[in-house]
């Protein structure tokens, strides 16, 4: 037996840092990305998928989806419906969402003054955090039973609505362009990204006026959450004849400010 010492037998292997080294790193496992990758073409399309579609959407060979989604049906993360021959998120990946919203400490936060202005307005108040490609709703609050446009909690809001274009206003110039890069052909058009600009230089909010549905208008308002939990969006839209554009500019978008610089730690601004 050799004698213990407290000395190192050679140099320590540096430990490396969280996400360093992007999907090029060694730890980066290519074989989960692609699952997590088909999971979210579920979220993308609102109902079930075949191979094909799936296809399509991930760009991966169908042997190679073939073999993913047996995986994901034996784990539960996938239902196969033998009367189409598509898939469907199953139970589990149900359970990984709500343990996701269930841990979210910014969404709780805001709850309050969310419940606060859509009772105030009458609109929808939400709150959202980018993902992929779109705006995810991690909360939702309806401030009047005659909303037609009822946006549930997951809805994927895209990049033209008043929380995309504040997610784009409120990402320096760097991040900006790497987001539109990544997007391709899917980016935003450079004209919705000089307005939003604009208007965030403006009022601190961003707008869409009948732009993303018509009759719909919106205001929001991006904030860095002091629970450390990243970049989110709020905002507060309805249709037009309970929120005109000088209302949100005037009373909401002063009050979406309120709010986002309170869950940004930021206090109200003067």
């Amino acid at each position: 037996m050799q004698p213990f010492s407290d000395q190192p037998a050679g140099p320590a292997r540096r430990k490396r840092a969280a996400h360093e080294g992007g999907t090029s790193s060694p730890d980066f496992i290519t074989a989960l990305a692609r699952g997590l990758d088909i999971l979210r073409a579920f979220s993308q399309s609102g109902g079930p998928l075949g191979n094909l579609e799936l296809a399509r959407a991930t760009g991966l060979p169908k042997p190679t989806i073939s073999r993913i989604t047996y995986t994901l049906i034996q784990l539960g993360y996938l239902r196969y419906h033998t009367d189409t021959g598509k898939y469907s998120p199953g139970h589990a990946a149900l359970a990984l969402g709500f343990g996701l919203l269930a841990g979210l400490e910014v969404r709780e936060l805001a709850k309050a003054d969310m419940s606060a202005l859509a009772a105030q307005t009458g609109g929808a108040v939400a709150l959202g955090t980018f993902d992929g490609d779109a705006m995810v709703y991690v909360e939702a609050i309806h401030g009047s039973s005659a909303l037609y446009l009822r946006l549930p909690v997951g809805y994927r809001a895209s990049l033209d609505t008043a929380m995309g274009r504040a997610h784009l206003a409120g990402l320096s110039e760097a991040q900006r362009g790497e987001l539109i890069k990544q997007m391709g052909a899917r980016a935003p058009a450079q004209a919705l990204i000089d307005g939003a600009l604009a208007d965030m230089q403006a009022t601190g909010c961003c707008f869409a006026i009948g732009q993303w549905l018509s009759g719909i208008n919106a205001a929001a308002v991006p904030f860095t959450s002091l629970t450390g939990e990243g970049r989110f969006v709020l905002s507060c839209g309805g249709p037009a004849s309970l929120l005109s554009e000088t209302m949100l500019r005037e009373q909401v978008a002063p009050a979406l400010r309120q709010i986002a610089a309170r869950l940004s730690g930021a206090g109200a601004p003067g």
